[in-house]
């Protein structure tokens, strides 16, 4: 059965066909904590029949949800830590996070932000506590970059973000201004002229970040959105979650960067997953990731290399954790997994 509207509950999966009446109790007690919001685009994708679909794992809840791990907490990146007035996170020194909302098109079932999106999650900002995030903004030099992100931020209609961009474009030592979505994949349709021209701010550059973790997710109306955009004159770059049974595997995660690649879109960060609550059952480990890493370089086009990142809890920042091809002995490593003396070589050269 296809959705014809956004699923936002168990039983409203249960009535589309994506899972199986028997699961409706124990799925509606993880719908009960963690919300639901699967789009028509995103349910087309799953495939009920497949236990391994790696739509269905991004998006079905799932009972493992409900099992917390040790080191798992509500905001395992920090950002409450660093976060001076509601709305903004000021964790490096030249760029903040803008949080205007916290509804997504859709909730993943490994966000980081879990406890806070969703309808009974944080509240989006109200007028006044919007006025105070471009407020510190705007006294603060310092901020070359506003990074615009949420829940997300193209969930709002084009006149709201049209108001943000004109807000941010009005300060003049904001240079960049950068929005982070999935909408261009599971709501392809939203975004049209007017989406587009809402997200430019004069005199600023502005670059969309898109979130997609597999290939499938690239569909021709998806590919056609990004087009949109890119062709407006709007940069793209990736963001992708490392994801146990969606991308942790050499072709998987080959393909979906190849996929960006053909779109205009700049492979950006391969994200760790983070110990949010009840996400354990979507992790990789680090030694599989940097293999993961390792298993692409010279495999896949240089064009096709994200940076993988990991997010250190507490608020510490964001670090790559790649693989190093660089032996302290004077080797060098080459992507087949053979070892090259580098003359004249020094450990400081």
């Amino acid at each position: 059965m296809t959705a014809a509207r956004t699923l936002r509950s168990a039983a409203a999966l249960a009535q589309a066909g994506l899972i199986a009446p028997e699961r409706l109790p124990a799925l509606e007690a993880v719908a009960a904590r963690y919300a639901v919001a699967i789009t028509p685009a995103m349910a087309e994708l799953i495939d009920p029949a497949n236990e391994s679909d790696p739509i269905a794992r991004q998006f079905l809840p799932d009972a493992a949800e409900l099992l917390e791990n040790p080191g798992e907490v509500a905001d395992p990146i920090g950002d409450a830590v660093h976060s001076p007035v509601e709305g903004i996170v000021h964790r490096y020194p030249d760029r903040v996070l803008l949080k205007p909302t916290h509804t997504c098109a859709v909730y993943c079932r490994f966000c980081f932000r879990r406890e806070v999106v969703g309808p009974d999650g944080a509240a989006n900002l109200s007028p006044d506590k919007l006025d105070a995030a471009f407020a510190y903004i705007a006294a603060h030099p310092e901020i070359w970059e506003v990074i615009v992100t949420g829940g997300d931020p193209l969930v709002l209609s084009p006149r709201r973000l049209r108001d943000l961009s004109q807000r941010l474009a009005a300060i003049d030592h904001v240079k960049v201004v950068r929005f982070h979505t999935r909408v261009p994949v599971v709501d392809p349709a939203a975004i049209d002229d007017a989406m587009v021209q809402a997200l430019k701010a004069s005199g600023k550059t502005v670059y969309v970040a898109l979130h997609a973790n597999h290939v499938r997710e690239l569909t021709p109306a998806a590919r056609a959105a990004v087009a949109r955009i890119v062709d407006a004159g709007i940069p793209m770059l990736s963001q992708t979650v490392l994801l146990k049974g969606v991308n942790d595997d050499p072709e998987t995660l080959g393909a979906l960067m190849r996929g960006f690649v053909e779109n205009r879109i700049r492979p950006y960060y391969l994200h760790h997953g983070d110990h949010a609550p009840g996400t354990a059952h979507l992790r990789t480990t680090v030694a599989e990731g940097r293999a993961l890493m390792r298993a692409i370089r010279g495999r896949f086009s240089g064009l096709c290399q994200p940076t993988y990142v990991l997010d250190i809890p507490d608020g510490h920042g964001k670090v790559p954790i790649g693989p190093d091809y660089l032996a302290v002995d004077g080797e060098v490593e080459d992507p087949n997994g053979g070892a090259h003396v580098y003359p004249p070589f020094r450990a400081d050269n």
